[in-house]
């Protein structure tokens, strides 16, 4: 599946279906409610674009935006009330989701699935800063490691099980286990 459509307007969702085809030629699921799209987000990790068309029945819609954004690099096409479109454009603008508002033109959509293509490199720099935090926390553990190896003539492989032992034992992150012996030994 490439594209995950969550509606609970049945009469929508055809017509949504078809220009979704049309426009990315991808394999369509539809769910109805939010929870659903929570099961299936959780199992694909292959989803390019997922359209939500506000309200949900278990939701309004905007916190599973929110989520997918978040924890997916997927587009997201969140589609609402022309009324109350401008204020969640407003409140989601540094997130990469699209906001639709209610009713749209044929156009108007494939405008949106356009722009989804962009927030697909917004899903990609949140996916860097990921990274890069991970190898921060990696250079830390192994500063603290040659620390232990400095002062302590441990081997390697004993400062490694001692941070990890520690962490364990003291219910911390082996982040703060290193910030510890850092602080500890580097004065």
């Amino acid at each position: 599946m490439n594209i995950l459509i969550v509606s609970q307007y049945d009469e929508n969702i055809t017509n949504l279906e078809q220009l979704v085809k049309i426009e990315t030629g991808g394999k369509t699921v539809i769910v109805s409610s939010g929870n659903e799209a929570r099961r299936i987000i959780s199992d694909d990790t292959e989803l390019k674009l997922v359209i939500i068309n506000t309200p949900l029945p278990d939701e309004f819609g905007q916190e599973l935006s929110l989520t997918i954004a978040e924890n997916t690099g997927a587009g997201v096409i969140l589609i609402c009330r022309n009324d109350i479109s401008e204020d969640i454009s407003h409140n989601l603008a540094d997130t990469g989701i699209v906001v639709v508002s209610r009713p749209f033109s044929n156009e108007d959509f494939k405008e949106a699935i356009r722009k989804t293509d962009c927030s697909e490199i917004h899903g990609i720099k949140r996916e860097n800063v990921g990274i890069l935090t991970k190898i921060d926390e990696m250079r830390l553990i192994n500063r603290a490691k040659c620390t232990l190896m400095e002062y302590l003539k441990f081997t390697e492989p004993q400062a490694h099980r001692y941070i990890e032992k520690q962490a364990m034992n003291n219910r911390q992150t082996r982040r703060e286990v290193a910030e510890k012996i850092l602080k500890t030994y580097k004065k």
